[in-house]
């Protein structure tokens, strides 16, 4: 699954809506950071973090950050693989392989499926850390 798949694959509402995603249409359109922030439900300190950690390079005026339409796409990828829980690292390599930066750069079938036992196995963990809860709350009601 390449970046451009894996960005179609996941559809998630608080990603495409709010004013910026009608505006966003739009090639060429500019976003400041709170646009973007309320777009996507996510802080501005987030946003400054990513791009601290060079996953977007938005243009300055003065004190001011303008986002383009193409970090608008790339942030849509950044949280997309947060939220699947992939690490900073590959979550770079997502955004370069989005851009084309790394055209054989991509997101391999095996490489999910590890992911998805990571993910698997920590469902396992919470739900036995909340039983054991649910059972010390019982006990220490009675």
């Amino acid at each position: 699954m390449d970046a451009k798949t894996f960005e179609q694959g996941f559809s998630t509402p608080a990603l495409h809506t709010g004013p910026a995603a009608a505006e966003g249409a739009r090639d060429g359109a500019l976003f400041t950071i709170g646009d973007l922030a309320r777009e996507f439900g996510i802080t501005l300190r987030a946003l400054r973090f990513y791009e601290d950690k060079g996953l977007l390079s938005p243009r300055r005026d003065g004190m001011t950050r303008l986002y383009s339409e193409a970090d608008r796409r790339r942030l849509t990828v950044i949280l997309k693989g947060k939220h699947l829980g992939f690490t900073l690292a590959e979550i770079r390599a997502l955004v370069a392989a989005h851009d084309g930066e790394e055209a054989s750069l991509s997101l391999t079938r095996d490489r999910c499926l590890t992911q998805l036992a990571q993910l698997e196995r920590q469902r396992t963990e919470i739900d036995a850390a909340i039983a054991e809860l649910k059972t010390m709350a019982t006990s220490l009601a009675a």
